[in-house]
């Protein structure tokens, strides 16, 4: 199985950004660089000063208190011992399994390094290289966009980093709008999954009445590669974190450097200026702070309903750093929305209209009847996952 992996991960040529085509590892690596060089460069556009003041303070004085109280050595070896024990290590090779196992030996030093840096005596820097591997999206890639990156962090600083965590998600709950679910303790994904599939019914079912609806799915390309430090400081002060907390916070998200990795080479380092890692544990809780993906728009199907929305997403996006990918993004429309009005409003948002057969978090947004159809990416799942094993 493993073997298998290896050669379907392995990258046999790679396209520029014009289209050129090459097969030398040297070429492939610098083409990897490029690319996230490029992509991890901040944006000229800045946060419009008015949006902050837009946001209201949800983090009180206790709050505060309770974050920035001395961190302990017992919290750090409680975050040790509750790591997954084999998830793939940094470029210092270790997984945590050996920090737990021998905790009896190095236990007691990793803690001393780790409350220095969380405590501000020492940098973080030198902990917070990441090694970016490429994971194929398709079979058969071609260029950059067909991989997704994965960071691979250090041990010690994702124990940093969930020390982090586990403060930061006992107050998220009061600071996050109840829509969101993901992330947040006491909430779950599935509801959000649920009330979209009862919209989407009540729209299908919804054939008489003047007034129509639309719901818009939207999708947003490279969302944590798009965000924008300045943004995400100037949401944790709107929100009412202390400048103690947003300091140690920031300086997890800025020492970072990274190294591509491909086909056994290394890139050069290279230190970004925007951006959040998938791989980071503190990171989709930061997400959640300054930034959405997938998400649900629900809207009335009227010239003012629509125009509404198109400049509400206009300002996310020059604000936050994001953009949207009209590609993936979808809209439907109640079965009351007459055709006309459902072509001006596709060519005001440049979305396509979805089709019954499309997911929502991973799950059909629209079952029907044809629950064969519903549920037949599940077998294929578990059927690709068992050919892959070896007996």
């Amino acid at each position: 199985m493993a073997s298998q992996r290896k050669i379907r991960n392995r990258i046999t040529a790679l396209e520029d950004d014009i289209g050129n085509r090459f097969s030398a590892n040297e070429d492939m690596i610098k083409i990897a660089q490029d690319y996230f060089e490029k992509l991890f460069s901040a944006s000229e556009e800045r946060a419009d000063e008015h949006i902050f003041g837009l946001v209201e303070k949800r983090v009180t004085a206790s709050m505060n208190e309770s974050l920035r109280k001395q961190f302990t050595e017992e919290e750090i070896c409680n975050t040790v011992k509750s790591m997954p024990p084999l998830k793939a290590p940094g470029i210092d090779g270790f997984v945590a399994t050996f920090f737990q196992k021998y905790c009896h030996i190095v236990g007691q030093d990793i803690s001393r390094y780790c409350l220095d840096i969380l405590n501000g005596k020492k940098e973080i820097g030198d902990i917070n290289k990441t090694r970016i591997v490429l994971i194929p999206k398709i079979d058969n890639p071609k260029n950059m966009s067909h991989f997704r990156p994965i960071s691979l962090c250090n041990v010690i600083y994702k124990i940093i980093a969930k020390v982090l965590v586990n403060q930061m998600s006992q107050i998220l709950g009061d600071c996050i709008n109840e829509a969101q679910g993901a992330f947040i303790p006491g909430r779950l994904i599935s509801d959000s999954v649920l009330i979209a599939y009862e919209v989407l019914h009540s729209l299908k079912m919804k054939r008489s009445g003047r007034r129509g609806n639309f719901t818009l799915k939207l999708d947003m390309s490279k969302a944590y590669d798009h965000v924008e430090w300045d943004y995400l400081a100037g949401m944790m002060k709107s929100l009412g974190f202390h400048d103690d907390w947003m300091v140690l916070i920031m300086r997890c998200v800025t020492s970072v450097s990274y190294s591509v990795s491909l086909n056994g080479m290394r890139s050069n380092w290279f230190s970004p200026l925007r951006g959040l890692r998938q791989g980071d544990p503190l990171n989709p809780y930061l997400f959640l702070i300054c930034a959405e993906d997938d998400c649900i728009i629900f809207g009335d199907a009227t010239h003012v309903g629509v125009s509404t929305v198109r400049d509400i997403i206009r300002e996310y996006e020059m604000s936050a750093g994001q953009k949207v990918n009209y590609n993936k993004s979808l809209i439907y429309f109640g079965a009351n929305v007459k055709e006309e009005i459902k072509g001006d409003i596709i060519r005001t948002l440049g979305v396509r209209v979805a089709s019954n057969r499309k997911k929502y978090l991973g799950l059909p947004m629209m079952v029907g009847r044809r629950k064969a159809w519903a549920f037949a990416s599940f077998k294929d799942r578990f059927r690709k996952r068992v050919d892959g094993w070896s007996f």
